[in-house]
């Protein structure tokens, strides 16, 4: 997976804005590369911790974000495999990531799966389709998504691996209180 560069800004002691990490993102959890995390109901923009380091799996804390890039390879890399074999590495996949109990309803493709999260996903290279129950979309590059926990899978039908940026937001629990004010 090629190397994605981060910048991450945060204020001094003075309150003047500074670069805190400049470099590619290092936190790679098999097909993912987080890039931010957080983990409160509130952002907050204080301390100097490498924050996407903390991330350990596919769902966000409570409250929180996850900010991840992300590469499908296409299918036909692994169009040899017996079908047994695709769930099989699926799961794997889902296992290392901490997401097994995800995937509930396979029975469209082997990396079905719906988590109490929105995610906001964009294309940025290649071409890529949006699997869902009952329809599939085709994506071109800077197409966007807005995942709303939805049991899905993202099938890469093309001849390059597809490149995908998200921004993973916690939606668990009660929602907000609409003020009308």
């Amino acid at each position: 997976m090629r190397p994605i560069r981060r910048i991450v800004t945060t204020n001094d002691e003075h309150g003047r804005s500074r670069i805190l990490i400049d470099g590619p993102a290092t936190n790679k959890i098999t097909v993912l590369t987080e890039m931010w995390l957080t983990d409160g109901v509130t952002a907050g923009n204080t301390g100097n911790e490498d924050l996407a380091e903390r991330s350990k799996q596919l769902e966000p804390p409570r409250h929180g974000t996850l900010f991840p890039y992300f590469e499908i390879s296409p299918e036909r890399d692994s169009a040899h495999l017996p079908k047994e074999e695709l769930y099989r590495v699926a799961r794997e996949w889902f296992a290392g990531i901490k997401g097994e109990h995800l995937q509930a309803d396979t029975n469209r493709h082997p990396a079905m799966h719906k988590s109490e999260t929105t995610d906001y996903i964009i294309l940025l290279s290649g071409r890529i389709t949006l699997v869902l129950d009952d329809e599939e979309v085709d994506l071109e590059p800077f197409d966007a998504v807005i995942q709303r926990g939805t049991n899905h899978a993202w099938a890469n039908r093309g001849k390059e691996p597809a490149l995908l940026m998200a921004v993973l937001v916690d939606a668990r629990g009660e929602p907000a209180v609409e003020n009308h004010g």
